[in-house]
């Protein structure tokens, strides 16, 4: 699978894909409504809620990771997020069916966990992929319904899709805004501190596209710790009091990457404390 086609290929995630599988030797098409940030390779301007352009940039491609999307609740109408998530990614995977398509990995989200965790606590944590889904948007509602997508579609067309829960994703500039975070640790309860870096986004994409995956899989992908300089256990007592703590390393993460460990063989390379140092 050597000539995969990245769509979002100019955002956050997108621009880092692109650059890890070009320099893993692939030949990438970026495909988005933005030009890319930086010419990295060839790019085509394309509405994937269209299904003819949708067929004609996966055309001759081997595999597509599928990045594209309203990338959150409230930036657009609730509505049309979910019209424009919904539609994108159904034409991207049915023409991946009807086109051969070799494999499809996916941008799914930790949202479809029930993020914020406002109405619902979770469950326990670390949370993991057998945890109920409770979707509090239009956004997490639209990548629920997509993993069910990429299941009937696995089910009826065989190809493998490696749906990726991913976290915050943040950059390394987006670091410097950690410090923030330590005063209080309610402000960032919403997804239980979690966070990702894009360098390891990347990673999990290509391990998605190379590793032996048969059916309709999804993984949480995030960094191995939290954006916290407190032991999570204590977190969780002080914001979650009463909710289930199993094991988890001093400052690891509440998300759990056990799966995608096992499966993928995914491997957090990056944390915010390799960047930046902050008080406990």
């Amino acid at each position: 699978m050597k000539n995969v086609v990245v769509t979002g290929g100019s955002g956050k995630a997108g621009f880092a894909v692109v650059n890890d599988l070009l320099e893993h030797g692939y030949e990438v098409l970026s495909v988005d409504v933005v030009p890319p940030r930086e010419p990295l390779c060839p790019h085509l301007t394309a509405d994937l809620t269209d299904l003819g352009q949708t067929f004609e940039i996966l055309h001759g491609a081997d595999a597509v990771v599928h990045l594209a999307a309203i990338p959150a609740p409230g930036i657009r109408p609730e509505g049309e997020t979910f019209r424009n998530n919904t539609m994108s990614t159904y034409n991207v995977f049915s023409a991946a069916l009807s086109l051969g398509l070799q494999r499809v990995v996916w941008a799914s989200s930790e949202t479809t966990l029930g993020l914020p965790f406002d109405r619902e606590k979770p469950s326990y944590a670390p949370i993991d992929e057998e945890h109920p889904l409770y979707p509090e948007s239009s956004y997490a509602l639209s990548k629920v319904i997509s993993e069910e997508m990429a299941r009937q579609l696995n089910r009826t067309g065989g190809i493998p899709f490696v749906g990726l829960r991913f976290s915050n994703i943040m950059e390394p500039h987006d670091y410097e805004r950690f410090a923030g975070f330590q005063d209080d640790p309610h402000k960032r309860k919403w997804n239980l501190w979690g966070y990702v870096d894009a360098r390891d986004v990347a990673q999990s994409c290509r391990l998605g596209l190379e590793t032996s995956i048969s059916g309709a899989e999804v993984f949480i992908i995030a960094a191995a710790d939290t954006v916290m300089n407190r032991p999570s256990r204590s977190l969780m007592q002080e914001v979650y009091p009463g909710v289930p703590v199993r094991e988890v390393e001093e400052f690891g993460t509440l998300l759990s990457i056990n799966k995608a460990r096992r499966l993928l063989g995914y491997d957090p390379r990056y944390s915010w404390r390799d960047q930046v140092s902050v008080r406990p």
